[in-house]
């Protein structure tokens, strides 16, 4: 009998028959036995069939590129075909990760070819990846034999597989425990798998693939190939597009909203008439307005604004000075936890010990679950399965670099690990999504304390929540956000992404997915995130910095008529040049001009938390009076008036000396 592809085999079947050649009168050929195996691999589940003979000949069997809709057959010569059959297994294990795709199809078979196999059951050999099923049909009740046929999401059918020795309610029970299926409304016979994005693939081999296979994986999960090297895609994706355009045509913009409405369902991007938007006509913001920062947060100025009990005498105001100058790094272990939400701004340093009490027996309460968790246990606990090898496989490739986390048996991979495996147990539902480990590695890096990164994790993950769930919410809500921050700051440059099928804006998916972590250095990482954590000046700053950073691009972008493997490319190559100062000044100087805007349009206003931004014609204070009336007035950071990194880059020595006195509390 033919092994098996290596992995774990959690079902198993003989006495599985394809009947084929139904007009012959030869039965022998009517009926192929074969056995159907349910296979478990590392970060895949797999369904196999082949043929009992122990002849198999398994270069016939028929595998693509992975999530390739085009058929791949392993075609050799003879002599290799006698060399290779015998250590196909093998040759699985080595290509998993390019063979997930399936389609089937007979091989044709020369007249008088002395190397056709007298066995010609095996040219029906198939295996598919449950990622590829869209649906299955069994026959009705008191039929004869009972039959199931395997459709795939390219529309291809497998041929129908014949239990006769019963048991195919047993493989439906099987499947159920890695894809969910519901019973179709047209026909009770059809269970339909309901989709799901594949959000634990693996990075690796991602970019080794032919064009078919990487268009394809970005219209599966955006996730993984946006977290990936995205220069090496745009060749691949731009010729995909237009190369089945006999005339070598740009695709209009219809068919690129069709394609990325496909890749993210619901996401609608303003393409100049796109129903239900706003229509924002051209607004003057009028000039964008010079902001400067000012040095970090010192210990001093910290312990200065807490009383003898440990309370923070002024939030507001101690939240200005982080926004405009971020913190000292001394501080960010303890200043961290207030930001992030992990500690009461208004608890006093009792309160937050009896806090990190209760919070670490609930810690240790909660990893004690998955460390508890036998292997027996482990072996039927597929989901747990898969979070902790997917886990396992980013904490060894995330910020290796880093001296907190570089070299073999690092303590700091050991923590990264434990803690994305217990929140696993925080929040089994959503378990582990590539992404997460970006998003704790810097948490973990300044509390170096393994319960206190986990709750200020915690914290951070219910802000970041819906970009990693299954339907996307959370990245649908932001780049259609963008679409109409940027629209307004620029409508000539929207246009213009536009023409060159650039409106959608894709090229930020990993700045939104994981908050630029991929974009800045580490060192400037930890400065944008305690800045964006302070929420000023308004909702949303984070779009903002988007916004600053296209707009810095614009000019090269415009200029050099970049296309959109262009666009796509520039804005890649963007990670670790970009100056994080002058991004936040630019964001900030954004946000003024909006703020100050007397005709905002009502779709802004919420995207910001701007009330009552509106202010009449008539209205003598102008500026003054419109700031008043917004709900994160720029008054909230102005007050801070020691500019030491102004928008440029330039430093401003002549104001620093008046710094102590311009930063007393109000």
């Amino acid at each position: 009998m033919a092994a098996p592809p290596s992995g774990k085999v959690v079902y198993e079947q003989e006495g599985v028959f394809i009947h084929s050649s139904c007009g012959k009168n030869d039965d022998q050929d009517n009926l192929i036995a074969g056995i159907l195996r349910v296979i478990e691999k590392e970060n895949e589940v797999v369904v196999d069939w082949r043929p009992l003979d122990e002849t198999l000949d398994t270069s016939n069997i028929l595998c693509a590129g992975k999530d390739s809709s085009s058929v791949v057959e392993w075609t050799q010569t003879p002599k290799e075909k006698c060399s290779r059959g015998a250590d196909r297994p093998s040759s699985y294990e080595a290509e998993w990760d390019m063979v997930t795709t399936v389609s089937f199809k007979k091989k044709p078979h020369s007249n008088g070819d002395a190397t056709t196999h007298a066995n010609r059951e095996s040219k029906w050999s198939f295996l598919f990846s449950l990622t590829d099923l869209k649906s299955i049909k069994q026959n009705k009740e008191g039929m004869g034999w009972s039959y199931l046929v395997f459709c795939l999401k390219d529309d291809v059918k497998l041929p129908a597989l014949h239990f006769h020795h019963g048991d195919s309610k047993s493989l439906i029970k099987c499947l159920e425990k890695h894809v969910a299926l519901n019973e179709s409304p047209h026909d009770e016979r059809v269970l339909l798998v309901k989709t799901q994005k594949s959000l634990s693939q693996s990075f690796e081999n991602l970019f080794d693939e032919p064009s078919y296979g990487l268009l394809q994986k970005w219209k599966k999960d955006p996730y993984v190939v946006t977290m990936g090297k995205f220069s090496k895609v745009t060749n691949y994706i731009v010729g995909t597009l237009r190369s089945s355009d006999q005339s070598n045509q740009r695709r209009p913009p219809s068919e690129m909203a069709d394609f990325f409405n496909d890749t993210i369902p619901g996401l609608k991007i303003n393409q100049q008439e796109e129903p239900g938007f706003e229509v924002i006509t051209r607004i003057d913001l009028g000039k964008q307005p010079e902001v400067s920062r000012r040095e970090p947060v010192s210990a001093e100025e910290w312990a200065k604004n807490m009383d003898s009990e440990g309370r923070i005498l002024d939030v507001d105001y101690i939240k200005r000075l982080i926004f405009k100058g971020g913190l000292c790094h001394t501080l960010r272990k303890e200043a961290w936890k207030f930001l992030l939400g992990y500690f009461p701004w208004n608890s006093t340093k009792e309160e937050r010990a009896n806090l990190q009490k209760r919070k670490t027996d609930e810690y240790f309460r909660m990893k004690l679950q998955w460390k508890s968790v036998s292997e027996e246990q482990e072996k039927r606990n597929s989901r747990l399965r898969d979070y902790r090898s997917l886990i396992e496989k980013d904490v060894n490739r995330t910020d290796r670099t880093n001296k907190f986390y570089e070299g073999e048996d690092n303590p700091g991979l050991i923590l990264l690990h434990d803690i994305l495996m217990t929140y696993c147990m925080y929040d089994f539902d959503l378990g582990y999504v590539q992404g997460m480990s970006d998003l704790l590695s810097p948490v973990l890096y300044v509390m170096e304390n393994e319960v206190d990164a986990f709750w200020c994790f915690v914290s951070y993950m219910d802000q970041m929540h819906q970009n990693f769930e299954e339907q996307m919410q959370g990245m649908k809500t932001q780049l259609i956000q963008l679409s109409h921050l940027l629209r307004l700051l620029d409508s000539g440059f929207c246009s213009y992404l536009e023409s060159q099928d650039s409106g959608y804006l894709y090229f930020c998916f990993r700045w939104l997915l994981i908050r630029f972590k991929r974009e800045f250095s580490f060192q400037d990482i930890l400065r944008l995130w305690e800045v964006m954590w302070t929420e000023l000046p308004c909702q949303n700053f984070h779009l903002l910095l988007c916004c600053a950073i296209l707009e810095s691009e614009k000019q090269q972008i415009m200029d050099k008529h970049y296309g959109f493997n262009e666009i796509l490319k520039h804005i890649n190559e963007l990670s670790m040049k970009i100056d994080v100062e002058y991004i936040l000044c630019k964001a900030e100087a954004i946000s003024m001009q909006m703020m100050n805007c007397k005709e905002l349009p009502q779709t802004v206003s919420e995207i910001l938390g701007i009330e009552n931004s509106l202010v009449t014609p008539d209205s003598d204070t102008g500026e003054d009076e419109s700031a008043a009336e917004l709900s994160c007035p720029t008054s909230l950071y102005q007050s801070i008036s020691t500019p030491v990194i102004a928008a440029n880059g330039t430093r401003d020595g002549a104001q620093q000396a008046a710094e102590t006195q311009s930063l007393a509390p109000a």
